[in-house]
């Protein structure tokens, strides 16, 4: 008999980033505030958000609702990138400096994964003048969700 036993599912293709930004582009709040889905595998991802004045507070910085949309959503990536969907359980943001820069980016990986639960970690950095700047940090816990 062959390695394959009859009934045995063909084995399953690695998601590209071409497929998880097909599937991000289901997300309508992403697109509404320019966020683009620039890497995602093996459990990492990253989210690269350009600066625009309306997403700013009173004082001109990044609003802080974004920086943590950043590290939510660079942990969820990170965590569906290991196969499956995925909901955000629980995350803390921690913000160190304000949000000023000419783009912004969330990077997130995944820290240990079990069968019920993902925890992972995120650095946001502001952008400017091509130098990146450590402006928040956040941990997650991500839930699997049956399929």
């Amino acid at each position: 008999m062959s390695e394959r036993q009859a009934g045995d599912r063909a084995p399953r293709t690695k998601p590209t980033l071409e497929d998880f930004r097909r599937h991000d582009l289901r997300a309508k709040y992403p697109k509404l505030i320019g966020a683009q889905l620039t890497a995602c595998g093996d459990g990492h991802a990253e989210v690269v958000l350009p600066w625009r004045e309306d997403l700013g507070q009173h004082n001109g910085f990044l609003h802080g609702a974004l920086v943590g949309f950043l590290a939510d959503y660079a942990c969820a990536w990170a965590a569906g990138s290991l196969g499956g969907s995925v909901v955000t359980a629980s995350y803390t943001l921690n913000i160190l400096a304000p949000g000023i820069g000419e783009r912004f980016i969330g990077r997130g990986d995944v820290v240990k994964a079990s069968r019920r639960q993902i925890t992972c970690r995120a650095d946001v950095f502001a952008v400017q003048a091509g130098e990146e700047k450590l402006i928040a940090i956040a941990n997650a816990v991500i839930m699997p969700l049956k399929e």
